[in-house]
């Protein structure tokens, strides 16, 4: 089934959206962009666009950060997103992938003087760690911190960093990387933000360990209290505390939640996935699917009924 992009205001097939080879953001990483989960639910006939507002909220961040420009509200952002997905029609988990970014067909470095564009597309997409339990390593390759380029959004320029990690640990046999700040504590993965269980808590960087605050990471944080009534920690996280950790898991938009049975060759717990964090995903997967009375609002309907 052929998809769609928003491409320079209006709706067109996505085999037509192009951009040209001197817009500026291709050859400098001036872009900001989310990742949002459509889930679908095959008894409702019915796509579940997961925290779509939230996603915009943290796109429009970053555009400040760039001094992107757009003329649209996060509503406005909501209502071409589910006017693009409805278009679709796909019947299968989708991605949807926003981009706002600096769109100048000139070269220089700078953020200022230059045009701003929107584009958004979509896409069926099934899980990002084809996995059922993930090996990792941990990479070489460090985070940047805040005043190098600040991770706490989406910046295209820097997802260099995530990519060379991620391939780094593919090519020494590993799903994926978890990587450590510049001064050597626990991070986050290449795509996935992390967690612990430790003495029965869940152990999770905080924000001043170089993460993206991922909105999944909200979600699980939320659920873990809420639902299990488990304690929740957000603190700085030694590397050792990787290999002693009772269980183990990823969390991201394109991941959900990854177990991760192993990491730099020693077993996670039992190497199975762990009590905590497959009930975990357990109740993740209900919500994403609007299948869970207390989340429904965490879903937004695409299709019309």
């Amino acid at each position: 089934m052929p998809s769609y992009a928003f491409f320079h205001n209006q709706f067109v097939p996505l085999s037509e959206a192009r951009i040209g080879v001197m817009t500026q953001a291709l050859h400098y990483g001036t872009g900001v962009f989310e990742g949002i989960r459509g889930n679908w639910n095959s008894e409702q006939k019915q796509t579940y666009l997961f925290r779509l507002e939230e996603h915009y909220d943290r796109l429009l961040n970053g555009c400040r950060l760039l001094k992107i420009s757009l003329p649209y509200t996060t509503s406005e952002l909501c209502q071409l997103t589910i006017e693009l997905v409805a278009r679709c029609k796909f019947q299968e988990d989708i991605y949807v992938r926003p981009l706002a970014y600096k769109s100048t067909e000139s070269l220089g470095v700078r953020l200022h003087g230059l045009d701003d564009d929107f584009l958004a597309f979509v896409i069926p997409w099934g899980p990002y760690l084809d996995v059922d339990k993930a090996k990792v390593g941990v990479s070489s390759w460090r985070r940047p911190d805040d005043n190098v380029i600040p991770p706490q959004v989406k910046l295209t320029g820097l997802y260099v960093n995530n990519a060379l990690a991620k391939t780094e640990a593919i090519e020494n046999g590993y799903d994926e990387a978890i990587m450590l700040t510049p001064d050597g504590h626990v991070s986050e993965g290449t795509g996935e933000n992390i967690f612990l269980v430790t003495g029965g808590r869940l152990v999770t960087p905080a924000s001043y360990n170089n993460i993206l605050m991922g909105i999944t990471r909200d979600t699980v944080i939320k659920l873990a209290q809420n639902e299990l009534g488990i304690e929740v920690i957000e603190r700085q996280v030694d590397r050792s505390e990787l290999y002693t950790a009772e269980e183990c898991f990823f969390t991201g938009t394109a991941a959900h939640i990854t177990p991760v049975a192993e990491i730099d060759h020693r077993k996670i717990g039992n190497g199975e996935i762990g009590k905590i964090t497959g009930s975990l995903q357990e109740i993740y997967s209900r919500v994403i699917r609007g299948k869970h009375p207390k989340y429904l609002d965490w879903g937004t309907p695409a299709y019309k009924k």
